[in-house]
């Protein structure tokens, strides 16, 4: 593939965007875009005028915050200062969820970026739209060695044998635990439990004088990676990347198998169960409330910070049934995309700039600085990767996790157009059964009836 993909037009973007605005009820407000662009438009008036002395404009919309977003203006910085005929804007765009809204508002339009790093679950949405071009054309054309870059998390990003976009921050979920309390409860705090029983057990001795063993915050993340770590695909056609996904299968036997289990340790009060992804989650375990927790390795940071050493934090697997075999954890994060509708121009600035991120030197000081791991392989060989594996041994989970998972359909994650739809009513669902609304089976079966109806919809305004 030699040349940059323009096949449709503008104005079937936006006829296209609209259609699918109105089939998933997707809200917008519109002070919400104008909040969001204002600094792109300034940036569009900067880039006619920095064109004039040789600069090519590269606007990065990314949904980093925190002292993740900090990390991402060095970097930003680094780069700039590299390339003084190249100048990167990174606008932050707020979730991912909503980065991802106001992206799609901006497709065919002017105020859209030349890059933007979108979550896992939006890869399907954004091959569909035909509003990028596709790495597999960088890659292409200069024959870059993409056997630098870890395989499982590269392959999560190619369909139909083609790299759409380009990985950059890598995570998957695993298991926090207060070491100080296993140890009180007479448990080994170097032996996290990995099998649901062995949670079971580890919470039922550790809820005691307070605290409560567990407290998983309902994110249908878990719940996917519950069923990846059985070896099975939440999602027909080889979890979509067979062929565009009909049906969403999170309701089989191992999503109810994980969640009827969820729902024994609530049931039990070995578990909290309260509505919310996470950060109520990880200010519970941080005060010290809660022996254990679910959260990305990207947050392995935040929680280390906000703990402050007042106890010790180990990390773990994340569980699976005793009888599994062949199963393991997918990659979460995002990748970053080029939109088609910029200059050739612009569009090689932000390769240039993505393969800066992909180098072991900027892989380093991402890893170390946010808990997400290296997407290029040479990265653990540096010394301050090693050094701060030595100082912190919590960062090696996810990476052992993510190299000991079984690389198959099931760990390489599902693609589907409708995913962030899908994900918002499998939480409702697990909400109905944490608390005791409906039975795992029912509240997942509802949940798989809506999501295969938006699928149909999604799939039939495609033809």
């Amino acid at each position: 593939m030699n040349k940059f993909q323009r096949k449709v037009s503008v104005p079937i973007y936006t006829m296209f965007i609209l259609l699918l605005f109105g089939i998933f009820g997707i809200s917008y407000t519109i002070w919400g875009n104008q909040s969001g662009v204002r600094g792109t438009k300034a940036g569009a008036a900067e880039a006619v005028s920095e064109s004039n002395v040789g600069v090519t404009k590269i606007v990065w919309w990314h949904a980093m915050s925190g002292e993740n977003g900090k990390v991402v203006d060095k970097l930003v910085s680094a780069f700039n200062a590299l390339h003084k005929d190249m100048k990167v804007e990174a606008v932050y765009q707020g979730s991912y969820y909503d980065s991802l809204t106001k992206l799609k508002a901006s497709i065919g339009t002017t105020i859209a970026p030349t890059m933007a790093q979108v979550y896992d679950i939006g890869t399907r949405f954004m091959i569909d739209s035909k509003a990028i071009t596709p790495i597999q054309t960088f890659i292409d054309r200069e024959k870059y060695d993409t056997s630098q870059m870890d395989e499982a998390i590269i392959n999560y990003y190619t369909v139909d044998n083609k790299l759409f976009s380009m990985p950059f921050n890598a995570s998957n979920p695993i298991l926090y635990y207060n070491k100080d309390l296993f140890t009180a409860a007479g448990m080994n705090p170097d032996q996290p439990p990995v099998l649901y029983e062995d949670v079971k057990k580890a919470a039922t001795k550790l809820t005691k004088g307070g605290v409560t063993g567990a407290y998983f915050g309902t994110h249908s993340w878990y719940m996917e990676q519950f069923v990846a770590n059985q070896g099975a695909e939440w999602v027909n056609n080889g979890n979509g990347r067979d062929g565009l996904a009909t049906a969403w299968q999170l309701n089989g036997a191992e999503g109810v198998k994980a969640l009827a289990w969820w729902k024994e340790l609530v049931d039990n009060n070995l578990a909290i169960y309260s509505a919310g992804k996470g950060d109520t989650s990880k200010k519970a375990f941080a005060e010290g409330k809660v022996a254990m927790i679910f959260d990305t390795t990207a947050a392995l940071r935040d929680i280390l910070d906000s703990v402050e050493g007042k106890f010790e934090v180990g990390t773990g697997f994340f569980p699976k049934p005793a009888e599994t075999a062949s199963g393991g954890v997918g990659v979460g994060g995002g990748s970053n995309w080029i939109l088609n509708s910029k200059s050739e121009e612009e569009q090689q600035a932000a390769w240039t700039f993505m393969k800066f991120l992909s180098e072991p030197e900027q892989q380093a000081i991402f890893h170390v600085n946010t808990g997400y791991f290296p997407i290029t392989k040479k990265t653990y060989e540096l010394p301050i990767v090693q050094e701060n594996m030595k100082k912190y041994p919590q960062f090696k989970t996810a990476i052992e996790q993510h190299h000991a998972s079984k690389l198959n359909k099931a760990t390489l994650g599902g693609v589907l157009g409708v995913y962030p739809d899908a994900r918002k009513l499998t939480e409702e669902a697990v909400n109905q059964a944490l608390s005791g609304q409906q039975s795992p089976q029912a509240a997942l079966d509802a949940a798989a009836a809506e999501i295969n109806a938006k699928i149909a919809a999604y799939n039939q305004a495609l033809q």
